[in-house]
């Protein structure tokens, strides 16, 4: 009886106005691609969807409710794990980076450290099978639609042109897959063949996957054998120019009363931009042209930071020398994940700790401290790990 019930509530979902624009839609993009050259074959396993994925839609229109403070994105993006095991790829996939370094001219701690935040060295590529995400975001979103179409079309030619099989066309919700998280469009116009197979296989292959990288970044105007970011402090009250894009000659930064973070004066014509991403009394970065290749990778100034302090860390730097101005640092992943387990000790119903601060761990946050008498910020910090009995 419930098996028919739920059949004749499929029967009257797939009889929907909603639905049957949807398979139209789905049944038009068919009609593109395969007029664009992609097999029938390939098609009828690529987009058998007769419903949009719920998923999809769902996060492509979460509006983000908790903004990351600098200092906690830092501390899970580029904490001692990552440094230590970039390290470690750096060492295995040694001839690999150096050859990249060679032809395209990119530092291979730069490209190294991409790897790692965008994937965790190839570890979480996504989970979300994309010709089905796009064509869901294509015929269901109401927004962009021409954009996602166009890399659905590009995905399903990296398959048609035997680049791919099908079944490696999983990544993030929004479309970027394999091992540095490259969209559709973009594989196809950047990706190489770095080990020389034939294929650009930026999913199983480490090589194509770095040198495709390497690649990007050039294109993006790396040039080679320049800085791309130093740690600075600037003076006591300082309220002069910042800005990726304000820039200016070192000297002119030497008079402005900045130095670099251990206090040794800065010299010279290269032209550089001063961020204060917590203001004047946290660390300052002098960011160059290379900076601005990294940042068009994903457009996000601190997700640039992350990229070249991670380098930096890999190369051998320290940490940052100055603190960022918190009495309540962020949390490494390893913090993060043991923050969960905690929670979960004592009660709080946040499903399986995975480290990923979600909105059920800030519920269950906001809900301890509220019990410990701290204001209940629902932020994954120092403060509330320790009072729960983290070390």
């Amino acid at each position: 009886m419930r098996s028919t019930l739920l059949g004749a509530a499929l029967a009257v979902t797939l009889a929907s106005p909603a639905a049957a624009s949807f398979q139209s839609c789905v049944a038009g993009l068919k009609q593109e691609a395969a007029q664009q050259g992609v097999s029938r074959a390939i098609l009828d396993r690529a987009l058998d969807i007769s419903a949009p994925d719920e998923k999809v839609l769902r996060l492509s229109t979460v509006q983000p409710e908790f903004k990351t403070p600098i200092w906690d994105y830092l501390a899970f993006l580029v904490d001692e794990e990552r440094v230590t095991q970039g390290r470690a790829m750096m060492r295995r996939y040694d001839s690999i980076l150096r050859a990249a370094e060679r032809q395209f001219g990119v530092d291979r701690f730069v490209i190294a450290a991409v790897w790692g935040v965008e994937t965790d060295f190839g570890q979480e590529a996504g989970s979300s099978f994309l010709p089905h995400a796009l064509a869901t975001l294509t015929c269901a979103s109401n927004r962009r639609t021409s954009f996602w179409k166009g890399e659905l079309m590009a995905a399903l030619k990296l398959v048609q042109r035997g680049d791919l099989s099908l079944d490696k066309l999983y990544g993030s919700w929004a479309g970027a897959f394999g091992q540095t998280q490259f969209i559709p469009s973009t594989y196809q116009r950047l990706a190489v063949d770095f080990d020389g197979d034939g294929r650009r296989d930026l999913v199983s292959s480490v090589a194509d996957a770095l040198g495709s990288t390497a690649n990007y970044l050039k294109r993006a105007g790396w040039r080679q054998g320049e800085s791309w970011m130093f740690e600075v402090r600037v003076p006591a009250g300082y309220n002069g120019p910042t800005g990726r894009r304000n820039k200016a000659p070192l000297s002119t930064w030497a008079q402005r009363g900045v130095t670099r973070a251990d206090g040794s004066p800065l010299s010279g014509g290269a032209q550089a931009g001063l961020l204060l991403p917590a203001g004047p009394n946290g660390p300052g970065f002098l960011v160059f042209r290379n900076f601005d290749a990294i940042y068009s990778y994903n457009q996000a100034e601190s997700y640039a930071l992350a990229i070249s302090h991670l380098a930096d860390r890999m190369a051998g730097y320290p940490p940052l020398r100055t603190p960022w101005p918190t009495d309540d640092p962020g949390l490494s992943r390893a913090q993060r994940l043991q923050l969960q387990k905690l929670l979960i000790a004592q009660g709080y119903d946040i499903g399986e700790a995975d480290g990923k601060i979600g909105p059920a761990t800030r519920e269950a946050i906001a809900a301890a401290e509220q019990r410990l008498g701290m204001p209940p910020t629902g932020r994954a910090g120092n403060r509330i790990y320790r009072a729960l009995g983290g070390r």
